[in-house]
């Protein structure tokens, strides 16, 4: 099989909406935000910033390897990469940089198709603890204001789960005291596995799926709990409270491709996109059913960004970074129409905050645009990381700050209206 750089850069998924939890305004306390989905909540944005680019409140060099954005929560924000062979969990201040504390374990992970060897999940914060997985499967809890570490798995080695093409690659989902992972090990019938929070014991065992490197979304529908994963050839709906399949519908494509976007959940409407001539798939959550709307490769094929909605629309980067065109689009999934669609950029990431749209590119570039399905409004492009052949981590938005970083360095960038 052919390496390519699409296979390389997959790791912006690792990339939707959580379980009910309290959520402090400006936090960003897991990947794509307080729901998982894309969306800040609070935030005040500038309508635009001057011909240098948004004012860098504070940066930090020396960064490891890893494909994982930060998270961040009540001030602390935690960082997740490799130095030499070892996976470190460092908690910084959110406003400063300053490291707070840090933890270290020891890895042996090398990919097989990419020089990057750090982990790739964005770590997870709830109720002072921090949950992080890292790529050969170590599963592990610390606590957020100390670092001490209170529980973790070997889930790989424990559950015969394969490394697949670039490790392990799902961010976990906390429903209640279940943290549920996309393990993987299909072969033991341990593909998706929920976790004691607390204490890190095995609390049920679901599916025989392999693993994909798109992340699990969870919403209620119709009095029922969904949590949605798409794993390497489906999309599984799981019962949190015992790993209950609800449905499994075919998604994926066999040889060299991944999964990568997260679902999309719009009420009782779920939308699933992946690039290499899998496509997008939207349809209606029942009761234990999935009944599919349709199936197309032209609207929205997502190599990695999760689209984000707004008002029933999306807004996703059409195509794939290693090839082709690249192009942002809005859609509307209920009439199956693109309603617009720009070009002129390179293929990156995207989130939604105070009816703006905040792009990261893999060129470095960082746009402002705002959230309309009728045109493309941008506001403001600047330059603002370096360019990579391997794209770029997840970014955090926590109180006007954007958290960004690249091959080596942290950058803490104003984009508030202050």
């Amino acid at each position: 099989m052919k390496r390519s750089v699409g296979f390389s850069i997959l790791f912006l998924s690792l990339l939707t909406v959580g379980s009910p939890a309290p959520v402090v305004s400006g936090d960003w306390p897991q990947i794509l935000g307080p729901h998982r989905d894309g969306t800040a909540d609070d935030e005040r944005l500038a309508e635009s910033w001057g011909a240098g680019g948004p004012a860098v409140v504070w940066s930090r060099k020396g960064l490891g390897s890893g494909f994982a954005g930060a998270a961040v929560s009540d001030g602390t924000l935690v960082l997740f990469h490799r130095l030499r062979d070892v996976e470190q969990v460092q908690a910084l201040g959110a406003a400063n940089g300053k490291l707070k504390w840090s933890a270290e374990f020891p890895t042996s992970f090398r990919p097989s198709f990419t020089s990057d060897a750090g982990p790739r999940c964005v770590p997870l914060i709830r109720d002072g603890r921090v949950f992080v997985f890292g790529s050969q499967g170590l599963l592990a809890c610390l606590e957020l204001a100390t670092g001490r570490r209170l529980w973790q798995r070997k889930t790989h080695a424990e559950f015969s789960a394969p490394e697949g093409y670039f490790g392990a690659g799902s961010t976990p989902i906390l429903e209640g005291n279940a943290l549920i992972v996309n393990v993987g090990g299909g072969r033991s019938g341990a593909g998706i596995v929920a976790f004691n929070a607390k204490t890190g014991k095995t609390l049920w065992k679901a599916t025989d799926e392999m693993a994909s490197y798109s992340s699990p979304v969870a919403r209620t529908v119709n009095g029922q709990r969904h949590v949605v994963f798409i794993t390497r050839m489906q999309a599984v709906s799981l019962n949190p409270a015992n790993g209950g399949v609800r449905f499994a519908i075919p998604f994926g494509k066999r040889g060299p491709t991944v999964n990568g976007a997260n679902p999309v959940l719009l009420g009782d409407k779920l939308f699933l996109s992946a690039s290499y001539g899998v496509g997008a798939v939207y349809g209606r959550i029942g009761q234990d059913t999935f009944r599919e709307t349709w199936r197309d490769d032209e609207l929205m094929s997502s190599q990695y960004a999760t689209c984000v909605a707004d008002d029933g629309k999306l807004y996703g980067i059409h195509g794939r970074q290693d090839g082709g065109e690249v192009s942002l689009r809005c859609i509307d999934p209920e009439r199956r129409r693109i309603l617009w669609s720009a070009s002129g950029l390179s293929y990156g990431t995207l989130l939604k905050a105070d009816g703006k749209l905040v792009i990261l590119t893999c060129e470095g570039e960082l746009i402002l645009a705002r959230v309309d399905s009728q045109r493309y409004q941008e506001l403001a492009r600047s330059t603002v990381l370096q360019p990579t052949t391997r794209g770029y981590r997840l970014p955090a938005l926590a109180d006007g700050r954007l958290y960004i970083r690249d091959d080596t360095t942290l950058k803490c960038l104003d984009l508030s209206r202050r």
